[in-house]
Parts: C-alpha cells; structure tokens; sequence
C-alpha cells in the first residue's frame, strides 16, 4: 500500500520500531556488577572476622571426676523394690532385700506403695555425695551427721535402704519391726536396715544421726559379697 509521501505502509513500521544497541543494554548491567563487587570487598574488609575453634576439653585441677551412673547405685524416680534391672536393687544384702519386699507386699495391701531413693552405691558413688555434703554443709564434721564415707557407709556394703515415700517410711518406721527392718538415725526417717532380733524384740533406740553410731568411728572390715549374690539376678 502507497502512502503519501512515497512511503509505504512496511517502511512506515520499520521507521517507528526502538532499536537499542547491545552496548547500551550491557553497559548498566557491567557498572552495576562492578559496584556490587567494590562494596562486596568493602564490607569483607570492615566486617569481623569471626573463627570458630574446635570443642576443647576442660580438665579439672586434680582427679578428674565422673558422674556416678546406674552401675554405681543411682537409681530412677520411682524404682520399685522388685526391680532387679537396677544394682541399687540387686547389689542389696539378700536378707535385707527380702524383709524389703514382703513388707511391701503388705504395705500394698493397705495402699501404701514402696519406692526406693537409695540402695546398695559404690565407693565412688559414696565418695562423691560426701564430697557435696561436705560443700553443702561447709564442714567434715557437718556433713558426717548425713553422709558416712564410703569404707562405714551401710549403703555401700548393701545393709541400708532409702524409702522413697514419706508415707512408705511412715507405715515402715511403725510396721518395719514385723519384719526385722528399723530407723537406724533420728535425722534420717527414710533410712532402714535390718535387724532379725527386732523381730521378737522390737527395734533398737536410734541414734540421734550417723556421728553416734559406733560403725562409723571405726571403719569394719571389707567384706566380699559376691559369692552371696552370684545367684541373684542382675548382681
């Protein structure tokens, strides 16, 4: 189609196409980057430099300490008396373990359910609740009315329990006779050991705490009780 002019419709389109030269396209695009990358070098040249070094262990002055584990006694919340997966349970004097549970299944009848805190505990277990009782307490001689050491500790040659439970404790403190178990401290009414003449005696006075008690003042012989505890499930 002719136009006016000598100009035809195609030429008129091509005259009012915009070309744009590659070059000015590129060169907003390679100032941009350029900047991007001065100010990319400025910031890592002002920012601080941060180094991560690898974990360290910190080594305690003197003898380095483990936490006691369930091998060493500790037991968990709420352990029954029957539970021999645990060595608090199982490491028991066999005598003791035994008056234990039968007075629990009577104490079970009435609603009163047994639960042991504490049981048989090796040395080092022993060694390390002295240890804090001495912190806590500030002195030897005060934390020795709560805490034997490990070579007069009744836990640690497995004659002492725990009753985890004031109302356990209770029904034991006034039941415990029956079966040769008593309170063996006044400052400790969750603490019981057996003794078979309170069977037909009754229990002995208890000693206001630990610091009366003759066994602690003089350390007794070790004794080896694996022979009585070869049979024992879990010993």
């Amino acid at each position: 189609m002719q136009l006016a002019g000598g100009m035809n419709e195609r030429t008129k389109q091509r005259s009012t196409t915009l070309r744009i030269h590659p070059a000015l396209v590129a060169g907003p695009l390679v100032i941009t980057a350029a900047l991007m990358a001065i100010l990319g070098y400025q910031l890592r040249d002002s920012a601080p430099e941060v180094t991560i070094e690898p974990a360290t262990l910190v080594e305690v002055p003197g003898d380095l300490r483990r936490s006691p584990s369930v091998a060493d006694g500790v037991l968990p919340d709420d352990t029954s008396v029957f539970d021999d997966r645990f060595p608090g349970i199982a490491n028991l004097d066999p005598a003791l373990l035994a008056a234990l549970r039968q007075a629990a299944r009577d104490a079970a009848v009435e609603g009163v359910e047994f639960v042991v805190n504490s049981g048989w505990r090796s040395p080092e277990y022993q060694a390390e609740l002295l240890r804090k009782a001495i912190l806590e307490h500030g002195s030897e001689q005060e934390a020795a009315r709560w805490v034997a050491s490990p070579n007069t500790s009744a836990h640690v040659s497995g004659d002492a329990v725990d009753i985890g439970t004031p109302e356990a404790a209770l029904w034991l403190s006034e039941q415990g006779a029956r079966y040769g178990l008593c309170q063996i401290y006044s400052n400790e009414p969750w603490h019981f050991e057996l003794r078979p003449e309170a069977i037909h005696q009754g229990c002995p006075s208890m000693y206001a705490d630990p610091t009366h008690d003759p066994r602690m003042q003089v350390p007794p012989p070790p004794q080896d009780r694996s022979e009585l505890r070869s049979g024992e499930t879990g010993a």
